[in-house]
């Protein structure tokens, strides 16, 4: 074999070899607010879901949480107090949440929450979904 075929030779080798190769497993992909549950019941139901907005009511019953799963960006409104244990990739907080709270979160990869107060805890998260610049036809 000539001389100068070798590299490319050898370098089609590696471009058959690369285009061959199985393809790393995906990640697992973790449930939204509304799949996940705790210990096979779910804590979140949905009032409402149309193209602008999803409206989910989360119930947290003192000892109670939510498996790890991730957020879309949302606010959240307290309709009932509790406390939480929130733990993220940051790391876990302990937050007296008061009905009538609110919050902004531009959205998480993950989080897992926990009930360790002694009231039943009621969420509203309200998920914008992206609405049509021109409004209504």
């Amino acid at each position: 074999m000539p001389l100068l075929l070798r590299p490319f030779i050898a370098a089609l080798s590696l471009i058959a070899t690369t285009a061959t190769a199985p393809a790393p497993p995906a990640a697992p992909q973790r449930p939204d607010p509304v799949q996940a549950d705790w210990h096979g019941h779910k804590v979140c139901e949905v009032l409402v879901d149309n193209p602008q907005v999803r409206t989910a009511r989360c119930t947290f019953p003192p000892g109670e949480g939510h498996e790890r799963h991730f957020h879309a960006a949302h606010w959240g409104y307290v309709l009932a107090p509790s406390i939480m244990r929130i733990t993220t990739a940051s790391g876990t907080v302990t937050r007296e949440l008061k009905a009538g709270d609110t919050w902004w979160s531009d959205g998480v990869a993950w989080n897992e929450v926990f009930n360790v107060g002694k009231t039943t805890g009621v969420y509203l998260i309200v998920e914008p979904k992206r609405a049509d610049a021109n409004g209504p036809s």
